[in-house]
Order: structure tokens, then sequence, then C-alpha cells
């Protein structure tokens, strides 16, 4: 492996130290792994197998099946768009299409300047201000409420600019 490439794996070191022996810790230690490098890279995938004694495939595959991770890095800031009931019969299919061409990606997907990504999520919680989503960032999270087409551009053009 070219040097320049090699991943730095002390991020996780302290969570394999921590969890490595443990029996049933592998989704811990995923959850974790992508809180440090904001996804699962393939080669801390095959770090963690070497130093669990647990095959890289059924890393993959766990990784692969739970919705939760994700195995590409995501934007700046993460668009959580809420499909649920409330959302649904308040206009969230206009506002995931407003947001899919106003950004130019569908769901999982990342812009080509790396600010946004955009996942559509089953339910927020907060179906008292549908249609809803949340942006999230590596400072924390925020929720914008009772979204119409015109209230998500200039919310979307908003957050760019700051970027």
């Amino acid at each position: 492996m070219d040097a320049k490439l090699k991943k730095d794996f002390s991020k996780i070191d302290n969570i394999l130290s921590e969890y490595a022996d443990k029996e049933g810790s592998l989704i811990t230690i995923l959850q974790k792994t992508q809180d440090a490098y904001g996804y699962l890279p393939m080669d801390v995938i095959d770090y963690i197998s070497e130093k669990t004694g647990i095959r890289a495939a059924k890393i993959y595959g766990v990784a692969t099946f739970y919705s939760q991770f994700r195995l590409k890095p995501i934007g700046k800031y993460l668009i959580m768009l809420c499909q649920g009931t409330a959302c649904h019969v308040n206009g969230s299919d206009s506002v995931r299409e407003v947001v899919s061409e106003h950004l130019n990606i569908k769901d999982g997907e990342t812009t080509e300047d790396g600010v946004f990504t955009l996942n559509n999520v089953a339910c927020l919680g907060c179906c008292s201000i549908a249609p809803v989503m949340m942006v999230q960032t590596v400072e924390g999270e925020e929720t914008y409420g009772q979204l119409t087409k015109d209230k998500v551009i200039k919310l979307l053009d908003e957050i760019r600019a700051s970027a």
C-alpha cells in the first residue's frame, strides 16, 4: 500500500482495544468507527478484521445490511429528509423533488463539491411541523419544518453560502 494512501488507524485503536475481544460488539465497533471517520472505509474494515479476527466479508455484510452505515464519505451537510406519514401527507414528495433538482443529487448521493448529502429517512419524529428535514454537521444538527419549495431553496442557498 502506498504510504500516502495509508489510513490513520489511531482513530479507532482505542475503540478496538475496548471492544475487539467482546463477543457481539461488532455493531458497536462499526458505529464508533463511523463516528470517527464519518463513514466506513474499506481499509478500515480490513483493519477491524485483522484486530478482531472477524472475516472482512462478514463485517462488510453487516455494514451493508444496516442502513445506518455508510461506505462512502458524506458531505459537510447531511440532509435527512423525512418521508414519514405526516410529512408525506403534507408534501414531502415536492420537498424531496426540489432538494434533488436544486442540488442535482438523489437519495444517498453527495453533491460534486462535497457540500451536501441527501438521505431520505423514515421518520424524524417532528410530525407537528411536517414536512420536515434535519441538517446535520460535525457541529450539531438543525431541524427545519413547515417546508415549502421556496423555503427549501432559500435554506439550501444560505447553507451553501456559509460552507
